[in-house]
């Protein structure tokens, strides 16, 4: 197992590099110019070529490619053109807001998603399997801007029960030494500001993880559905073993491969930035923060955020991948 994992975060360096490559000239082809997009109204040839040589970009673009590589070589990531600020402290500052909202997002997936499938794979074709699936399909079609705005309509608007927006009620005052504003409310002892936090989670958390709930569900469902007819299961039911040994221990221990699999895969997807529920909710996150980056083309930050996510993805399916021996002992054996 301990060189299964050091040969895989070997084969992270090349892949990596070569992202990097690939990354470093698509965004450079795409349309437009960071420096007329910077500018504006006032961009002058002077102003355009000035700002094109603070930054490098009138420079050939191998060597350009070469000053990149040598600088994250460095663990520098570049500084934002927008911004003028480090990338990399630009991700660590608005990071903890996008892995609050994930975590709970894949909570309500993994929680709901996992016994609704697993019921539903254990008793198809009744009415409450149909009811799941339909509305598992209905959660997988629904765009997350109108569900989220929905959300908010319902619950913060007309009910009154939960925020609208941000991550703490401006009038709460207190210190955030992690930036994770639950952690920090019970670290420093203030558990009204940790509950406020919480509560402003809830609805980003709802409307995000609506579609990895949906197909935790669905996958949840097909591969219990498989295992029920395997051999193994029903010999276990024909010598008699408790119903809760074998649901446990045959059936849903052998169907949470494929699962485990979606999830590490939708976790890499909710890491990745949700843009439109951020959006909605005022969430100061990764995801409007690459949305800024786009419309100015700050070429470093998509850069460092694209790096980000790739690296983010090759950890999650590490840990994935490590998580099948830990399941299944087969899978350590071959």
């Amino acid at each position: 197992m301990l060189r299964f994992a050091v040969r895989r975060i070997g084969l992270m360096v090349p892949t990596l590099i070569g992202l990097s490559l690939l990354l470093f000239f698509w965004v450079r082809i795409l349309p437009g110019d960071p420096a007329r997009s910077l500018l504006g109204q006032r961009a002058t040839p002077e102003g355009i070529e000035r700002l094109n040589e603070l930054y490098g970009f009138d420079q050939p673009i191998w060597k350009q490619y070469v000053t990149y590589v040598s600088a994250l070589a460095r663990g520098d990531f570049g500084q934002s053109i927008d911004l003028h600020e480090p990338v990399l402290d630009a991700f660590i500052d608005k990071l903890p807001t996008t892995i609050e909202v994930t975590f709970v997002a894949l909570l309500l997936a993994v929680a709901v998603g996992i016994p609704l499938g697993y019921y539903a794979g254990r008793h198809q074709g009744g009415w409450l399997d149909t009811a799941i699936v339909s509305t598992s399909l209905l959660g997988v079609v629904t765009p997350v801007f109108f569900l989220a705005i929905l959300l908010k309509y319902v619950f913060a608007d007309q009910l009154g029960l939960l925020p609208t927006q941000g991550r703490q009620d401006a009038r709460i005052d207190v210190d955030h030494p992690t930036n994770f504003y639950v952690l920090d409310g019970l670290i420093t002892g203030e558990y009204a500001a940790a509950w406020d936090a919480l509560q402003h989670l809830i609805l980003p958390g709802l409307a995000l993880g609506t579609i990895p709930l949906a197909i935790v569900v669905r996958i949840t469902r097909a591969s219990v559905s498989d295992v029920v007819h395997e051999d193994y299961v029903r010999t276990a039911e024909a010598k008699g073993l408790y119903a809760g040994t074998i649901n446990r221990r045959h059936i849903l221990r052998n169907a949470l491969l494929p699962v485990v699999t979606t999830i590490g895969l939708q976790l890499g997807l909710l890491l990745s930035g949700a843009v439109l529920t951020e959006t909605v909710f005022a969430l100061d996150g990764i995801g409007n923060y690459l949305y800024d980056a786009i419309t100015v083309r700050d070429y470093p930050v998509l850069q460092g955020f694209i790096l980000f996510i790739a690296l983010m993805y090759s950890i999650i399916n590490l840990l994935v991948d490590l998580s099948y021996g830990l399941i299944d002992p087969r899978v350590r054996v071959s």
